[in-house]
């Protein structure tokens, strides 16, 4: 077997020439196909008695993978989104290898045809108006930690960046002159501009002046004047939350996270009559599809539609079928 084919060599060739060169990843994304392959390779050693050196393409046939898939949801607890999120990682590196050893077509296309698997999907969570008020209320602003908090949650509300961008975000990349703006690289290395509001530029404004940082510093650093990391985000709005159910007991109901800040800036774009294309661009959708599970969480604009749809003054009566083939498809 030549070296250039063996798993091993086809791994490590998939993250630096496909991942990284080619399609130029992001680290997220670098880190989690690491991640499943981490799992996957620990799973074979224990089941296969092979390390993962030696492991090779014909033992991760379709039936070893499924079995791989049912042990992340089954002893691991993963979700089945989790689950799928695995699946991806290893479907994008048998497409790969295919093209490094089409004489392995027909195993390559029986891992291939495994499913994703289907399940429910959840109305997405969002703050209403008043939850908002009183979330950015919670930190202290007569202290530097709440005063960076109180613009970081308002930035993200209104702006609605990815927790990602947040923590990237850089004192150049906030313009505070005319036509008041931040820019940031997001997913898929798409970079986008969105507007700020008067008050949102002057919160800024403010809170620049007292973060007197260099162009590459953080806008919002951590006590040792790093990034804030992801955790570090997390761990300061769970304590706000906390903070804030005891004057709005509606928030015990609800599990925010970063993400639900995100889907409250896209509902209230939408309640404001905001086109759906607008709403994508301004968040950073890939597709305008995206943009419908918003939709369906909205029930004030179904309320709405439903009102426009209400029928006219007119008596109504129960149809009757008057053929016998449509009785018999009726009565089915």
């Amino acid at each position: 077997m030549k070296t250039a084919f063996t798993f091993p060599a086809l791994l490590q060739s998939f993250f630096t020439e496909r991942l990284m060169n080619q399609r130029q990843a992001s680290p997220h994304t670098i880190a989690s196909y690491r991640d499943t392959f981490r799992l996957l390779l620990q799973f074979a050693q224990n089941h296969l008695r092979k390390p993962p050196s030696q492991v090779t393409i014909e033992d991760l046939e379709a039936p070893f993978i499924g079995t791989f898939l049912d042990h992340l949801e089954k002893n691991r607890h993963n979700s089945v989104r989790s689950r799928n999120l695995r699946l991806t990682a290893i479907l994008s590196f048998f497409r790969y290898i295919a093209f490094q050893q089409p004489e392995k077509s027909a195993h390559i296309q029986r891992v291939l045809a495994i499913p994703s698997k289907r399940h429910s999907r959840r109305l997405v969570g969002f703050l209403t108006p008043p939850e908002i008020d009183a979330l950015l209320e919670a930190p202290d602003q007569k202290t530097w930690a709440g005063r960076r908090d109180h613009a970081l949650l308002m930035l993200a509300i209104q702006t609605g960046l990815r927790l990602s961008e947040l923590t990237s975000l850089r004192c150049q990349d906030i313009m505070l002159g005319t036509g008041a703006h931040v820019h940031c690289l997001g997913k898929g290395r798409k970079e986008r501009c969105t507007p700020l509001t008067k008050q949102m530029a002057l919160v800024l404004r403010s809170w620049m002046r007292e973060r007197h940082g260099d162009r590459m510093d953080p806008v919002f650093p951590n006590a040792r004047a790093g990034s804030l990391s992801s955790d570090g985000v997390r761990y300061l709005l769970a304590k706000h939350v906390a903070a804030t159910q005891q004057k709005c007991p509606s928030l015990h109901k609800k599990r925010v996270s970063p993400h639900v800040l995100r889907h409250s800036t896209a509902m209230e774009l939408l309640q404001a009559g905001v086109d759906r294309s607008v709403i994508a661009l301004w968040l950073g959708h890939e597709s305008v599809e995206t943009t419908e599970i918003y939709l369906e969480a909205n029930l004030a604009l179904k309320e709405k539609i439903l009102e426009k749809t209400r029928p006219l003054d007119a008596k109504t009566g129960r149809y009757r079928a008057d053929d016998k083939l449509l009785n018999f498809l009726k009565n089915l």
